[in-house]
């Protein structure tokens, strides 16, 4: 199996785990984004640990490697906190396309911060994507949920940040169990003091609920870094909506939520762009090859 189907089938079991996620971050209840946070990543930093010693990869990582990983873990941690507020407050497939704006999002970051060239066409399907996120945000001020909606478009915007700087590890050689557990380690410990201050009772429903979303997300961080480290976000990157497709069913079955028409409408915008990019990515890619002798 090539690199580019094994990225495939990475994303896809990565949607399905983040859709869980969202799913058992949203049954916690009211309890504070930070705390939620926490547990999450306290799951994965542990599955991570068990990785890492089982294959006995060294708790060290390239000098010039540094600055990429606290950048990954830095803006994946801000994208976990915005998400997990959206989640709680928007109806559970809004939630899940807002965030799903980060492979355009890492499109434009690719540009800004690791040089890539960027064509005409991608940042008109970029642009494109943008304006199908405002169907779902709807900013007006007659809209109670245009706070989430912008916190969630935002958390978007991080982990599309934070895809770029899993990209660059990948071809700089870090492994990914390495580069999941200093993300969980660092987000552990940004939002530990938070914890110990602001700590909210929990019912062991709550916990029990709380530690199924980090099992959900170990699996969906383990496999989306796979996945990118397999292939470039151009190549894989449309395959990461089947997400909505999980979300809406999870929010339909177990919360009786349905989207509003002016979200759906976006939803088709954004994943009509993704299309495209996908598509015009391929097609690119295929004319690079036959060019060259």
């Amino acid at each position: 199996m090539n690199k580019r189907y094994r990225g495939i089938i990475y994303i896809i079991l990565s949607a399905f785990c983040f859709a869980f996620m969202n799913m058992f971050v949203r049954m916690a209840g009211d309890l504070p984004s930070v705390q939620k946070s926490f547990f999450r990543n306290f799951v994965a930093a542990l599955f991570a640990l068990v990785i890492l010693l089982k294959d006995r990869v060294p708790f060290k990582c390239k000098k010039e490697n540094l600055i990429y990983l606290l950048l990954r873990a830095g803006f994946g941690t801000m994208g976990i906190l915005c998400n997990f507020y959206a989640v709680d407050h928007l109806v559970l497939a809004d939630a899940s396309m807002l965030n799903k704006m980060s492979p355009f999002f890492a499109v434009l970051f690719s540009f800004l911060i690791l040089k890539e060239k960027v064509t005409v066409p991608q940042a008109f399907i970029v642009a494109g994507a943008f304006i199908g996120s405002m169907f779902v945000v709807k900013p007006t001020f007659s809209n109670m949920a245009l706070v989430p909606s912008v916190i969630g478009l935002l958390g978007g915007i991080c982990a599309g940040a934070a895809y770029t700087m899993v990209r660059k590890l990948g071809e700089n050689g870090e492994k990914g169990p390495f580069i999941v557990f200093f993300f969980s380690v660092f987000s552990c410990m940004v939002t530990l003091p938070w914890l110990i201050f602001d700590y909210h009772p929990m019912t062991g429903t709550q916990l029990a609920v709380l530690l199924m979303a980090g099992l959900s997300a170990a699996g969906g961080q383990f496999s989306i870094t796979a996945a990118y480290t397999y292939a470039p976000a151009r190549e894989i990157s449309v395959y990461d909506y089947s997400q909505i497709i999980f979300a809406a069913f999870i929010g339909f079955v177990v919360f009786g939520q349905i989207p509003d028409l002016l979200s759906w409408l976006g939803y088709g915008i954004i994943c009509t762009m993704a299309v495209a990019m996908f598509i015009y990515n391929t097609r690119r890619d295929r004319r690079k090859k036959e060019i060259k002798p």
